[in-house]
């Protein structure tokens, strides 16, 4: 359930995602659908500030991440290109 919440979040489906904030709120109440959606909110913040400062990705992922790093325009940011922004 937290799991179909969090991919409604980032998805662009608006009916999904109502569907998933009623099943979470259904099953585990309202103070859980705020936890989630804060926990949603600080994940999306501390990435873009991993991008913004050139945050860099650990070099063993490098390698293993570079096709859909590239697929997905990822590298356009410092932090996607590895090695401290460089």
């Amino acid at each position: 359930m937290l799991a179909a919440f969090a991919e409604a979040v980032v998805g662009d489906d608006g009916d999904a995602l109502a569907r998933a904030r009623a099943a979470l709120v259904d099953a585990m109440g309202t103070d859980a659908l705020v936890d989630a959606s804060a926990v949603a909110a600080i994940f999306n913040a501390i990435d873009r500030v991993a991008d913004s400062t050139g945050c860099p990705i650990d070099e063993d992922r490098l390698a293993p991440t570079a096709d859909f790093r590239e697929a997905l325009g990822i590298a356009a940011f410092p932090s996607g290109r590895g090695g401290g922004g460089s």
